[in-house]
């Protein structure tokens, strides 16, 4: 940016103000595509509307004929190119972004909550999906086939045992939340009794148990996006960070090294001590005070900073924390409800949306740090009048001219190598990623009808005003109707060699009327001259060449 010389440094990089606010329908959850480029927004109608963030303005609107039920989440693929749509219908929904074409669709036998793609797959057809009190479940979109996943350890204690399809772990609780780890080998879940899950979904297995202080009810649960944090949401109003001891590549692999060393433990004692080796709790969140409930939190992009909603009707209140546990702002928004939050993953920007259905965007308030040119500069608050000092334009001797740079002049400048971002550190720059749409402008159906009114007024024009044809209608030289028709047809480009005849466009009722009145109105008579006598000589003598029709020539037949 041009301005970060005169950006104060010591501003945390949160965002502090509303930048803006987004309208389209009610609006009810979003989500960031990967370089937060784009937006995608679920509403109340059952579309899903992607905006351009840079634009602020809608790149695509994704609206299914069958499906009319409220959106309940949105879910980017890795590279952009999908969208995973779930539906109070129960029904899940994966969307061409470019093309805006339905890819697959499946129907589930409760409606999901919250569904998420593989994040492991460019062009992912397998999503967790979970289910209203219901197990969560991995859904093929393809084959349409489901995997429901323990929600609980067995009684057994063997932590192996599969649940019966869709068995509701506990009533008490809406959802049993659940989400992949940063490349798709692991699901991390959370159930009501305050237990963390390590499964592996391909054989629907328990790896790993983590216990929650407390035993409270699980709400949330996230990851950061590089992997290495891990953030639940309980009922008991603390919002818990925990450290990812895994590799973010092979954690299966890993899971089975830690089984094989602990071989003299066995059931949920075993899983306990792999837990305890796979998750630490690193910081828990809370507002001691009002102790209110949280709604939607997460994580920034880069990782630093924790976010929560406040969950109380009629507040819209955001809290910001630091990872080592300090409050570092507040935000506080108009008198709404919030139930969705995002943070974007590259920028100090925050979207919220309300109750109502709008989209707030939260950016920093960046305060101009002008002394940041100069170290003696000043700023000052009013006008004051400067009294140059007496030696302040004397010329210099050359002795105490400022010594010029020791920079190397002659070192080249590296403009082609791109720096490492650590916050996309996965991307495979083998893979096209969609960061942006191709505007598509609808033409407007006014400007359409004005243009072809003005086309056939031009026509018209050109008949009248040639003087030719009034010459030729004051000295009788009348031509056939039907062979004008047929040699403007002839002559005209319509025709290709095959013979066929491209329909023209039937004049509106307003032409039409227009044409009559002209024919009511007596043509005058064109005086004559030596330069415009000799060329109608020659049309009269000329068959071939294009008569010009004049207006009352001009039938329906024509247009036809």
């Amino acid at each position: 940016m041009m301005n970060n010389a005169i950006i104060d440094p010591l501003q945390g990089d949160f965002p502090e103000v509303i930048e803006e606010y987004l309208e389209h329908g009610v609006m009810k959850c979003i989500a960031f595509n990967r370089r937060g480029t784009l937006l995608a927004a679920g509403c109340s109608n059952g579309s899903c509307v992607i905006w351009d963030f840079e634009t602020r303005g809608i790149a695509k609107e994704l609206q299914d004929k069958d499906c009319n039920a409220a959106i309940t989440s949105v879910c980017w693929s890795k590279y952009g190119h999908r969208v995973l749509v779930s539906a109070a219908d129960r029904t899940l929904i994966l969307w061409d972004v470019v093309t805006g074409e339905k890819i697959a669709q499946t129907t589930l036998e409760k409606a999901p909550l919250h569904a998420r793609l593989h994040p492991g797959s460019s062009t992912p057809t397998l999503c967790l999906a979970c289910p209203v009190y219901s197990a969560p479940l991995i859904v093929d979109l393809n084959a349409g086939t489901t995997t429901v996943l323990p929600a609980s350890v067995s009684d057994g204690g063997d932590g192996l045992s599969v649940p019966s399809r869709n068995k509701v772990s506990d009533d008490s609780a809406p959802q049993t939340p659940a989400c992949f780890n940063k490349h798709g080998d692991l699901v991390y879940l959370g159930n009501s009794k305050g237990e963390i899950l390590i499964i592996d979904h391909h054989t629907a297995q328990v790896r790993a148990l983590v216990p929650v202080a407390g035993g409270a009810v699980i709400k949330n649960i996230v990851f950061s996006r590089n992997g290495q944090y891990l953030l639940t949401n309980s009922s008991d109003r603390i919002i818990r960070v925990y450290e990812n001891m895994l590799p973010t590549k092979a954690g299966l692999k890993t899971l089975d090294e830690m089984g094989e060393t602990l071989n003299d433990l066995g059931g949920v004692e075993k899983l306990k001590a792999i837990g305890s080796k796979s998750l630490v709790l690193f910081r828990e969140f809370q507002d001691s005070v009002t102790r209110i409930h949280w709604k939607a939190p997460g994580f920034s992009g880069d990782g630093e900073w924790v976010i929560g909603g406040s969950a109380s009707k009629g507040e819209h209140k955001i809290y910001i924390w630091d990872r080592a546990g300090h409050l570092v702002k507040f935000l506080e928004g108009p008198k709404e409800a919030l139930i969705d939050l995002a943070w974007h993953p590259v920028h100090p920007i925050v979207v919220s949306v309300s109750l109502t259905g709008s989209i707030y965007i939260w950016a920093k308030d960046y305060t101009e740090n002008w002394s940041a040119f100069a170290p003696d500069f000043k700023e000052l608050e009013e006008n004051e009048e400067y009294v140059e000092r007496e030696d302040e334009f004397d010329i210099m001797p050359e002795t105490e001219k400022v010594k010029e740079s020791e920079a190397n002049q002659d070192e080249e400048v590296d403009i082609l190598t791109v720096e490492h971002d650590s916050t996309f550190s996965d991307s495979d720059m083998s893979q096209e990623e969609l960061c942006f749409l191709v505007a598509t402008p609808c033409p407007d159906p006014e400007q359409q009808d004005k243009g072809v009114g003005n086309s056939l007024k031009l026509l018209e024009s050109n008949h009248i005003a040639s003087p030719l044809s009034a010459d030729a209608a004051q000295n009788g030289l009348v031509m056939n109707h039907e062979s004008s028709l047929l040699e403007g047809i002839d002559n005209s480009p319509a025709e290709d060699t095959s013979g066929r005849v491209k329909r023209k466009r039937k004049p509106s009722e307003k032409v039409l009327e227009s044409q009559a009145e002209m024919v009511k109105k007596p043509v005058k008579k064109a005086k004559p001259s030596a330069k415009a006598s000799k060329p109608k000589d020659k049309f009269v003598g000329d068959e071939d060449h294009n008569a010009s029709l004049s207006v009352d020539e001009v039938s329906d037949e024509y247009y036809r």
